[in-house]
């Protein structure tokens, strides 16, 4: 059975007998104690020791419990105070809590008092330190340096996201699906003044227009038949925060109409309330569509647009980056667990190849299911050919029949079916995954099939 962890307590008085006494008390309760008889020795020990709580007298000979206590908020913060104090003090310890001290105690000191005391200050001492542990780790994950490449259109991207970061104007991100925009938008919060405040995401063509409108700026109770009690919307949830409106383009028209108005005056209205509310939201939106075509469609409201369009960031396809994919590669590698469960070194030249070689029409998501699906069919130490999906192992088979065709000058309805019948034969007959690969529906590979000489020789349903 293993032992319990024992949190390190710091017991601060001048009075020999009551450190002994409090240290008595605490290590009984499974609580590893150090002592100190002033506050000059307490700070020592804070500074060469991890203490979750303080427990510190209020009127000591030199450094009193007051000053011990500005000096541990100001930089120990994720340390916890308890403040001990005679009855007739009780104003001066109220005061320490003004201050920053977490509780107090008045003496003679209860033993159980004093456990409960010290138990809550540890539960919330170690729930800060987890917060901010957090913190950190969200703060290294959204790194700009976490956004891999090194090509020139990515560098340009890094160097204005760089630049708008702390700033508060509303962005709006733009690029094909799959091209990382939610990423951009997180390492633009958490690299901001807002970064203690939420990143609250919402994908605007996944909930239903009759839900939207109560999901973005919430309801009072019975503003409709469901609506049971009050609930905040999505814009008081990330109030002083960021609101990362994805898709935004498939936004109702109605809706813009009032995502127009909350940005411009700062304020929401509940759906049935008839009072507004302010709130402090700095919106980023994003979309994979050319939203200057939707204004002109009359789609998109054009004033909405202007104000989300403040500054634009375009991501660019992984087509057009492909010396980034080595880079990319090689990082989702590394994050993935079951590579590091099955200890791989890396992926083949061969292979490589073929990942560069490919056009990636959905960009770095479809990037990251194909390194997940090669890690998982991986058996030996590197990633090859063979772990690759059908449609990028076909890539340099599929070039070289295009060589030959152009080299005996065929025309094209003889190359298009030379090729068919090379996907035909990649997935093993299956008509359902060679009209994916071709691109085409069914029905059409039906037709060009039947005009084909001699197709059942690798056709099966």
């Amino acid at each position: 059975m293993s032992e319990p962890v024992k949190h390190s307590i710091l017991v601060v008085d001048d009075d020999p007998e009551m450190r002994e006494l409090l240290r008595d008390i605490l290590v009984d309760h499974q609580y590893h104690v150090t002592l100190a008889k002033d506050g000059r020795e307490a700070l020592e020990l804070l500074s060469g020791g991890e203490f979750l709580v303080v427990l510190t007298d209020l009127r000591m000979k030199g450094m009193e419990g007051l000053e011990l206590l500005h000096e541990v908020v100001q930089r120990f913060p994720v340390c916890n105070v308890i403040i001990m104090t005679a009855f007739g003090s009780v104003e001066t310890a109220v005061e320490a809590m003004k201050q920053g001290a977490f509780d107090y105690l008045t003496k003679p000191i209860k033993t159980n008092e004093l456990v409960i005391t010290i138990d809550k200050a540890v539960r919330e001492a170690l729930l800060r330190n987890e917060v901010a542990q957090l913190r950190r780790t969200v703060k290294q994950v959204y790194a700009f340096d976490q956004i891999l490449g090194k090509s020139k259109p990515m560098q340009e991207v890094f160097d204005l996201i760089r630049r708008v970061a702390d700033s508060q104007a509303n962005i709006l991100i733009t690029g094909e699906s799959g091209t990382g925009k939610e990423l951009v938008a997180k390492a633009i919060h958490f690299n901001s003044s807002r970064r203690e405040a939420p990143f609250v995401p919402i994908n605007c063509a996944a909930i239903p227009e009759l839900l939207l409108e109560s999901e973005l700026f919430g309801h009072v109770k019975g503003a409709f038949t469901d609506a049971r009690t009050d609930k905040r919307g999505l814009f008081e949830e990330a109030h002083r925060g960021t609101l990362f409106l994805d898709e935004i383009s498939e936004l109702p028209l109605m809706l813009q109409a009032k995502l127009l108005r909350a940005v411009q005056s700062r304020e929401i209205r509940r759906v049935g309330a008839t009072r507004s509310v302010a709130v402090d939201v700095r919106i980023i939106a994003a979309t994979n569509v050319l939203l200057a075509e939707e204004v002109k469609a009359k789609r998109f409201r054009e004033d909405l647009y202007y104000r989300l369009n403040v500054i634009e960031i375009h991501l660019p396809p992984l087509r057009e980056r492909k010396e980034d994919i080595p880079l990319l590669a090689s990082m989702l590698l590394e994050k993935s667990p079951v590579a590091q469960a099955k200890h791989l070194k890396g992926i083949k030249e061969s292979a490589l190849g073929l990942l560069m070689d490919y056009e990636w029409p959905g960009n770095v998501r479809e990037l990251e299911n194909v390194i997940e699906r090669a890690v998982t069919l991986a058996q030996g130490d590197y990633i090859t050919v063979d772990e690759l999906p059908p449609v990028l192992r076909g890539i340099r088979g599929d070039r070289q029949l295009i060589e030959d065709a152009a080299e005996q000058l065929l025309p094209l309805h003889a190359m298009e079916q030379r090729y068919i019948k090379r996907i035909l034969e990649k997935t093993k007959g299956n008509k359902f995954q060679a009209a994916q690969v071709l691109g085409i529906d069914r029905k059409t590979l039906y037709r060009k099939l039947s005009e084909m000489e001699s197709p059942d020789e690798v056709v099966r349903d």
